[in-house]
């Protein structure tokens, strides 16, 4: 076996992976609460997935009431090295037509009402958002995409809205004013607490649709959306397979692993036991004594 292990959480229409060997259904428990859904294990060339539909089988969980906490904490528990998010985006550039692939490695969070931390009182951490998004798994995601047939590009900002409704006109030139790429309503606060959990994130955000910016277009609707979902989800299946097939066999560290040797503020002394006990499972290291390691 490779020594990756590779989280994926699935995005709207990608619900399943298919061609996993030594497929399991695995129930994790959390002290966030509950994930979205049981996770999916197995292998694919070696390497092994563990895979997490963000809004449950079949699509049962709005953006503003998923627990990303959870999500992010029963991934680290099940020993993930490493998160692939694939989401459903909209594009706010006219280059990126619906069907591209775009590696995102900035985000612009608009979310307002969704816990954005593991920590808080009786235990603070500020972890570095300057780069968000890991260098490393997100070129070897952009390959994989290429080698899928996505067009695919590499680089952008992601705009996180609250949601669940679209943008209004107003709100999606003044995202495009800022210089942002594509909107959606779920990569925040989850990067941020894939970061905290010490997990290289990339983001691979696949176009449905243009936003409402664009006046020869048609403005969103569900059913516009759906109809490239699925021709997403299928290349976006090869596009893991692929990225499996091309990872090395050695992983070698990356420095977000240790990232919370450097953002752990409190005193060691003044920990709130509950909250370090809470704290284990994203970094047992650390905090699955209770004290500093």
């Amino acid at each position: 076996m490779k020594q990756w292990t590779i989280g994926v959480i699935g995005g709207s229409g990608l619900y399943d992976l298919d061609g996993l060997r030594n497929r399991q259904t695995l129930s994790v428990n959390s002290p966030w609460g509950a994930a979205s859904d049981e996770l999916v294990t197995g292998e694919l060339d070696d390497v092994r997935l563990v895979f997490l539909p963000r809004h449950g089988r079949g699509h049962r969980i709005p953006p503003s009431a998923l627990n990303a906490r959870a999500n992010i904490d029963v991934l680290k528990r099940a020993g993930c090295t490493d998160i692939l998010s694939v989401s459903a985006v909209g594009s706010l550039r006219e280059e990126l037509p619906p069907g591209t692939f775009v590696l995102v490695d900035q985000y612009i969070d608009r979310t307002v009402s969704r816990p954005a931390s593991f920590f808080g009182e009786g235990l603070v951490a500020h972890v570095s958002m300057a780069e968000p998004v890991c260098p490393r798994l997100s070129a070897a995601a952009a390959a994989a995409a290429r080698s899928a047939g996505a067009p695919t590009v590499e680089g952008g900002t992601y705009l996180a809205m609250e949601g669940p409704q679209f943008s209004t006109k107003a709100e999606s030139h003044l995202y495009r004013s800022w210089g942002c790429s594509v909107i959606g309503m779920t990569a925040m606060p989850e990067a941020r607490l894939a970061r905290e959990a010490e997990l290289p994130y990339a983001n691979v955000c696949m176009v449905t649709d243009y936003d409402c910016w664009r006046e020869a277009t048609a403005h969103v609707e569900v059913s516009h959306v759906l109809e490239v979902l699925q021709s997403n989800a299928d290349t976006a299946r090869q596009m893991i397979a692929a990225l499996a097939r091309s990872l090395p066999h050695e992983r070698a560290p990356s420095p977000i692993d240790t990232g919370l040797d450097y953002a752990v503020i409190t005193d060691p002394g003044l920990w709130d036991p509950a909250l370090a006990e809470k704290l284990a499972g994203i970094c047992p290291r650390k905090f699955s004594t209770g004290v500093a390691a």
